[in-house]
């Protein structure tokens, strides 16, 4: 049983270090970030708390591992609040967004040490762990609805954070029989599976995303909806994107938002 726990911690860690570096990359590809806000915020500060904490108490080599996560996790918050604003209505002004940054950041390290403070280290860093897990999976999905399609995302990130969450609910929910752990990594796994389904979908059959646009989506352009504004940017070149996909929504955005009587 030993090595199998081994196997499946280092299986977990490759897969998370695989999930930043993907993230990193994806967001600096697409000029955006590539990690669902609160999730961002709510990991961040897990692995800030936990890194000096292991400084504090004697570094292992988990502790090494986590400083490295910390490093990866913190240029992927620069790549929110760098490209994050593009994500947001017009009406976001550039110091309301970096000052309702700040104020997530701040409440997700609350919320963190709360744990601490609640459960104490031993179980705070892995209850607190995994029902963060959730959250991303849950915030996923949120993050491909919202924004109509893959932007900021890729199956590589969707595969491996599924791999690095299992993994470690075999070990401490079967292994170690920690029924709340098993539960929730369950769901997690339920959670992680729709979104790779989804994102699958999406990306094979990308006229699904063109097809809602011109059809439901164009009531909300007529009203001044948030596509028709993405159209509008983009025909004026402020808005910048590599996504094919993204460019082929908003120019049927532009025929169905002229045949409603409002071209943006």
């Amino acid at each position: 049983m030993g090595n199998m726990v081994l196997m499946l911690t280092a299986l977990s860690g490759i897969a998370w270090t695989i999930v930043y570096i993907a993230a990193i990359r994806v967001g600096f590809r697409d000029r955006t970030y590539a990690m669902p806000l609160v999730a961002l915020g709510l990991n961040f500060a897990w692995e800030v708390i936990y890194t000096v904490h292991g400084f504090d108490t004697g570094a292992s080599v988990q502790t090494y591992i986590n400083l490295a996560w910390t490093l990866a996790d913190a240029v992927i918050v620069y790549t929110f609040f760098r490209f994050g604003r593009r994500e947001l209505p017009g009406f976001i002004g550039r110091g309301v967004f970096v000052g309702g940054g700040v104020l997530v950041f701040a409440a997700c390290f609350a919320v963190q040490w709360l744990f601490v403070v609640e459960f104490d280290w031993t179980l705070a860093v892995r209850y607190s762990a995994f029902l963060q897990n959730l959250l991303m999976s849950g915030l996923f999905i949120a993050m491909l609805i919202a924004r109509r399609g893959p932007r900021g995302q890729s199956m590589v990130i969707a595969v491996a954070k599924w791999i690095g969450t299992l993994a470690p609910t075999i070990v401490f929910g079967v292994y170690e029989g920690s029924t709340f752990i098993l539960g929730i990594g369950i769901l997690c796994s339920v959670f992680d599976l729709a979104y790779i389904g989804l994102l699958w979908m999406v990306q094979r059959r990308p006229q699904l995303l063109v097809a809602r646009a011109t059809e439901a989506e164009m009531d909300r352009c007529a009203a001044g909806g948030s596509l028709a504004d993405d159209a509008h940017r983009f025909r004026s070149g402020r808005a910048r994107t590599a996504d094919t996909r993204h460019r082929v929504l908003i120019e049927h955005v532009d025929v169905g938002a002229t045949q409603y009587g409002r071209a943006p």
